[in-house]
């Protein structure tokens, strides 16, 4: 099934490189196979195409947690505060502030 779901999303991909939507959802099925690596590479492309998505800097925390590469979590919680401060999504600048904490900043 994940397979599946991966390959309609490349599908989708290929024909609009730029939907944060699908890249968001391709980076969150590579996390649930286990494919780390490849997950942060496409977190990395969604934030680099959609700076605003804020989800993005949450779940790519999470997954570089994962990786033990905590410096980069921190890195990618505190430019995900930046982001969801300035357009206002409390919640998620909530969630974002929690993970850094958890950290130690």
């Amino acid at each position: 099934m994940v397979s599946n779901r991966l390959e309609i999303l490349k599908s989708m991909l290929e024909q609009k490189p730029e939907d944060g939507f699908a890249r968001y959802g391709l980076a969150m099925e590579y996390v649930r196979s286990g494919d780390l690596e490849t997950a942060v590479r496409e977190f990395d492309r969604l934030l680099a195409d959609n700076p605003g998505y804020a989800a993005g800097y949450f779940h790519s925390g999470q997954t570089l947690e994962k990786l033990g590469r905590m410096e980069d979590a921190r890195e990618r919680y505190r430019k995900g505060i930046e982001v969801t401060t300035a357009s206002g999504d409390e919640h998620t600048r909530g969630e974002l502030i929690g993970a850094l904490s958890m950290l130690g900043q």
